[in-house]
């Protein structure tokens, strides 16, 4: 009887050990159901990206996000660069995963963000950046847009294009991932845009319609949450660059205070609830549009009084 309770005490840990491995892998891999519906071209693209996000891989991409790609956004754009609040960033837990919420007007959003912090931060971290997959996950050349601009950080992929709607499915993997990365215990930076979509108007504080999607994120994984609030970046990559000697328009990148939400954790986790914490996160952007605005008035000011003078 001892020597049964003995084996029994000495194989449980391990017993639980497997089930906790096996739980993490349902929770980061997509299941057979969730796989079927892509292509062949479509499952090539995800899995060279999901093996590059996982393990030594993950860790070589990001030494090469930190020393190669960081440093030819900060080439490309240090006459124009603009960064505020910082410190504000900084207030955050360094050893748990971090939300950015962003606007998005521009391909290069979350790249030129990251690449800041890559720059002008000592911390240490993983980056993450859902992204629809048209494009990205459809063909060769998108595998290697995502590799040579983002070291395959643009993960998990998302198919929420029209007539793709037996696609979705894989979508919940994709979610949940992203809940798993936004709550473990590691420092992961997870890049998220609450409009869904770029917004293509011409007004730099113009704004689409948050999305619940960001909502339900924050519901399940309760992760920290930082606004931010980018402009001046454009989507032709030629003139972007040549604009940082030419004079082009000035990148600016505003950073908000950590967002308290924990009103919200007490409601229904459910589509309301959703829309709310969506909406709440755009209104933070819009108020650092606002001192963006500000700031923008005062520079031309500055310059028109120059102009005048001379």
């Amino acid at each position: 009887m001892s020597r049964v309770s003995e084996t029994h005490r000495t194989e449980l840990p391990e017993r639980r050990e497997e089930i906790t491995q096996n739980k993490r892998k349902e929770l980061v891999s997509p299941t057979p159901e969730e796989i079927e519906p892509l292509s062949k071209i479509e499952l090539i693209g995800f899995r060279l990206a999901e093996r590059m996000n996982k393990g030594w891989l993950k860790e070589l991409m990001t030494f090469f996000q930190r020393h190669i790609g960081s440093l030819w956004i900060k080439i490309c754009t240090y006459n124009l660069m603009n960064v505020f609040g910082l410190e504000n960033f900084e207030k955050t837990d360094p050893n748990r995963p971090i939300l950015l919420v962003a606007n998005h007007r521009s391909f290069f959003d979350m790249y030129v963000v990251s690449a800041m912090l890559f720059r002008r931060t000592k911390r240490r971290f993983y980056l993450y950046f859902p992204v629809r997959a048209r494009f990205f996950y459809e063909s060769p050349l998108g595998w290697f847009v995502n590799f040579i601009m983002g070291w395959f950080s643009m993960f998990p992929p998302f198919f929420r294009e029209a007539g793709e709607s037996k696609k979705r499915q894989f979508d919940k993997f994709s979610l949940r991932f992203l809940v798993h990365v936004c709550s473990e215990n590691k420092p992961n930076i997870i890049g998220f845009h609450p409009e869904g979509k770029r917004n293509l108007s011409d007004d730099p504080y113009s704004f689409l319609p948050a999305q619940t999607g960001v909502g339900k994120l924050i519901m399940e994984a309760k992760p920290q949450v930082v606004p931010i609030f980018i402009a001046g970046l454009g989507n032709n990559l030629p003139k972007q660059i040549i604009g940082n000697w030419t004079g082009g328009e000035k990148i600016r990148i505003w950073f908000g205070e950590p967002l308290d939400l924990s009103e919200f954790f007490s409601k229904p986790n459910r589509l309301k609830t959703h829309k709310e914490i969506a909406d709440f996160l755009m209104e933070k952007i819009k108020e650092l549009a606002e001192k963006d605005k500000t700031w923008m008035s005062s520079i031309n000011e500055s310059n028109d009084r120059h102009k005048s003078i001379s």
